[in-house]
């Protein structure tokens, strides 16, 4: 069977690659799969309605059904395995006796429906996600912010953080709360590919003054 990453250096642009209506995931965004050859979609996405098994879930549900979604911004690098745990609580309802999810098993017919949403995960633009991680349903990750490897994030996470651990700490800031705050105001992921490309001197550097600077003098 021909491998889907030719090496560790392979990656997939995942925008034209997403089929799963609740997915949705920003331009340049990229997947880089190789440890565990597997779509991104097929690994990465678990317990999400709409993908190629469950796509006729609105018949199921009804046209109105709303279920968590998962929102992917610009510029985003994730490594291989990383997981998106999808579908609220699954229906397993810990502040009952029991967490078992009864419901729909034909043999308990009195059952309630534990199944709790917690909202859509969502991830900023420019997030570098590092291999096997793992994000829990719900959680929101600021834009620039970096994951450490395998670390299990069970809370949102702040702009241009660094987090880490199990569960996932924040590590340090990227950079100074006014460097943030000037880089979340302009938001280069929103430019054209040739203003980006004029402004890559900066871009590729640390001195995001220069690049705040260059930026305001254009407007």
């Amino acid at each position: 069977m021909e491998k889907k990453y030719k090496s560790w250096m392979d990656s997939h642009y995942l925008k034209d690659r997403i089929k799963n209506p609740n997915i949705e995931v920003g331009d340049y965004t990229y997947y880089s799969g190789y440890y565990h050859d597997k779509e991104f979609e097929d690994h990465c996405v678990r317990y999400l309605l709409g993908d190629e098994t469950t796509k006729s879930y609105k018949e199921i549900f009804g046209e109105n059904y709303e279920f968590d979604k998962l929102k992917i911004g610009k510029f985003c690098s994730i490594g291989s395995g990383a997981t998106f745990l999808m579908a609220g609580n699954q229906g397993h309802n810990h502040n009952w006796i029991s967490a078992y999810p009864f419901h729909g098993k034909k043999e308990f017919s009195n059952s309630k429906d534990g199944f709790k949403r917690v909202g859509d995960t969502i991830v900023g633009n420019d997030v570098w996600i590092g291999t096997e991680v793992i994000i829990m349903p719900g959680v929101k990750i600021g834009s620039g912010a970096v994951i450490g490897s395998r670390a299990l994030v069970t809370k949102d996470v702040p702009e241009y953080s660094i987090v880490g651990g199990n569960p996932a700490k924040i590590i340090r800031k990227r950079f100074s709360e006014d460097e943030i705050r000037m880089l979340l105001e302009i938001k280069w992921w929103n430019f054209s590919v040739e203003k980006i490309n004029g402004l890559m001197e900066y871009i590729c550097s640390g001195d995001i003054k220069k690049l705040y600077d260059a930026t305001i003098d254009e407007k």
